[in-house]
């Protein structure tokens, strides 16, 4: 059984800094993609950020120069450092992965992890 565990997030001010990670477990043969998605009250889910296997990432306009994402391919984790936070980055935050597994390929996702940004 494959699952996803994050941990990192938190409550800080404006203009500070939190890192997310996210780390697959279970029979995994590889990972396409891993990524971050995040939902605030009332707001549809989007994609903040994406990390392919072959090296491709994609950010979402918003986080673009203060948001980084990782990963580290040989622990299946996945990461989310988050510089310079606004009030609007306030959400929980979903980590994604696409695997390749014993019983085939399927989309997973994390709990969630709630970012809270005010003073």
């Amino acid at each position: 059984q494959v699952q996803l565990v994050e941990s990192g997030g938190g409550l800080v001010q404006p203009g500070g800094f939190l890192r997310l990670s996210c780390a697959a477990s279970g029979r995994i043969f590889s990972i396409n993609k891993m990524g971050w998605y995040r939902q605030a009250p009332g707001k549809e889910r989007e994609l903040v950020a994406a990390a392919t296997s072959g090296g491709s990432i994609t950010y979402v306009d918003s986080v673009k120069g203060r948001f980084t994402i990782s990963r580290n391919n040989t622990l299946n984790t996945v990461y989310l450092q988050m510089n310079n936070l606004k009030p609007e980055d306030t959400a929980v935050y979903y980590c994604y992965a696409r695997i390749i597994h014993n019983y085939g390929t399927g989309d997973f996702w994390g709990q969630g992890t709630q970012v809270t940004v005010s003073s």
